[in-house]
């Protein structure tokens, strides 16, 4: 099974320590990763937009969260079938994997939705960045047969991670999310970014940081 999930032969003999512990490795790194892309899936995505909404209190550096969402994606479905849709997914993470720094952490969240984590990102390149991958994956054409190529694009929304203020992955996602909608709203295939990083603390953020338990488990 490991072997057909692109993972290189066990070291060892069966049995010994090292094969057990390439098992385990192994193991572990298909449960963080999406099955069709090879991307970190969901459940790793949330566990490292945890670790980095907590370093960007900690230390005050700049992280941007990406939101991409492949524009029109039921009809590919509904035109091509769901094999073609499978590989737009496949393509689109491709991209996406070839375009980011080592430090960056791409995901695929849904069905036709991307996620980056981009550390120490300041917010003078934000958009410069995100424009990029929307132009990148917008001059590809997709093979989906020997005579048949297709090209997509997609909608973009980003948001900071608030400095110096504990927060909350679900709160970084929905302003990410809100900006993705509004990319949607005003035509698809366009990149939208707050304007500004938050600098305002919520009321929810406001409870965490005086009402709740100690953050600094260090």
């Amino acid at each position: 099974m490991l072997q057909q999930s692109g993972h290189a032969a066990l070291p060892g003999a069966p049995g010994s320590v090292a094969w057990l512990q390439g098992v385990i490795d192994a193991l572990c790194d298909l449960s963080s990763r999406d099955a069709l892309t090879g991307l970190a899936n969901r459940r790793a995505f949330e566990a490292a937009l945890g670790r980095e909404i907590d370093r960007v209190a900690r230390s005050g550096e700049p992280a941007l969260l990406l939101l991409l969402d492949i524009d029109h994606f039921k009809r590919v479905n509904d035109t091509y079938g769901h094999q073609a849709g499978d590989i737009v997914i496949q393509a689109v993470a491709d991209i996406l994997r070839d375009c980011v720094r080592p430090m960056d952490l791409p995901a695929r969240i849904g069905g036709e939705e991307f996620a980056i984590v981009l550390p120490n990102c300041p917010p003078a390149f934000g958009q410069t960045v995100a424009e990029r991958l929307r132009a990148r994956l917008e001059s590809q054409t997709i093979a989906l047969g020997p005579q048949q190529h297709l090209g997509v694009t997609v909608s973009v929304g980003g948001a900071y991670a608030p400095q110096w203020v504990r927060s909350s992955p679900t709160l970084w996602i929905e302003r990410a999310d809100l900006q993705l909608y509004r990319a949607k709203a005003e035509g698809r295939n366009r990149t939208c970014l707050e304007p500004t990083p938050v600098s305002l603390v919520s009321a929810e953020e406001k409870g965490m940081l005086f009402g709740g338990p100690s953050w600094d488990q260090s």
